[in-house]
């Protein structure tokens, strides 16, 4: 697929996907948004893991506020605008088609995620930084609120005081930082972030992936319920990993001793 803002790769079924607009940091603009659309679509159905990172020395800026690419458009009349329209158009469709990927994904941060950008870094099943991440609720410095999902995923991660210190002060949150917060996994030197993440998602390429993609669900789903839908969930899912072939691998794999190779079946 051809893509203007944005570049897709898949290596070894690893699908990588890379925000393209350095001189912006990344900014998201209206054709970056669509074609986010389209590429999660597209790895979704044809890589068995997931790499999301940005191109130059930012991993995303947020929501364009170029006035003369912004993606929302700012109507002189305060009265004429929602913005959140285009949350609800555009970027919740994106974050609600990441929670439902049938493959597990990786953030591959370097410099700054801010505002929306911090919402996709963070809403990775691993998250992986250069020494030089920082991730930063800004929308309080531009007088918005939290959004992509960054109220919910960071106040069930690092609590409710942390979340609420980040976002009324929009202050820079360090990857040293977040790590000891377990906001993300792994801290790695600048020069090695490509290569650390794409061994991790080869990691997850060559797992059996009906089990993965039912352990997203699983997750998600504890995320949000109680104790005992939790304890359902695990039961109906597991139900369906036990027909999968990968299991039946897995099993053999154990019984003899050897590496699995699980074919995603």
């Amino acid at each position: 697929m051809k893509f203007q803002e944005i570049t897709v790769e898949i290596r070894e079924s690893v699908g990588i996907l890379t925000l393209n607009a350095p001189e912006t940091l990344n900014a998201l603009t209206p054709t970056m948004v669509k074609e986010l659309s389209d590429a999660i679509d597209y790895l979704s159905e044809n890589a068995r893991a997931m790499i999301f990172a940005g191109a130059g020395r930012g991993f995303c800026s947020g929501a364009s506020l170029n006035p003369n690419n912004p993606l929302t458009p700012m109507s002189a009349d305060r009265s004429e605008r929602d913005i959140g329209l285009i949350l609800e158009k555009y970027l919740n469709p994106i974050m609600i088609k990441l929670k439902n990927l049938p493959i597990p994904w990786i953030s591959a941060v370097r410099g700054s995620a801010a505002g929306f950008g911090a919402s996709l870094a963070l809403a990775g099943d691993m998250i992986i930084a250069s020494e030089n991440a920082t991730f930063i609720q800004i929308f309080s410095k531009i007088g918005l609120v939290p959004d992509g999902g960054s109220t919910h995923l960071l106040s069930r991660t690092i609590g409710r005081a942390r979340t609420m210190e980040l976002m009324l002060t929009g202050d820079r949150l360090s990857a040293e930082k977040a790590l000891d917060w377990a906001l993300i996994n792994r801290v790695v030197a600048d020069d090695q972030l490509e290569t650390e993440a794409f061994k991790t998602g080869l990691a997850l390429a060559h797992g059996p992936t009906i089990a993965l993609s039912l352990i997203r669900k699983a997750v998600w789903t504890a995320v949000d319920s109680n104790w005992e839908t939790s304890l359902q969930t695990e039961r109906e899912l597991q139900k369906i990993a036990g027909q999968t072939a990968d299991f039946d691998e897995g099993v053999a794999s154990f019984v003899e001793k050897r590496a699995a190779k699980f074919t995603g079946q």
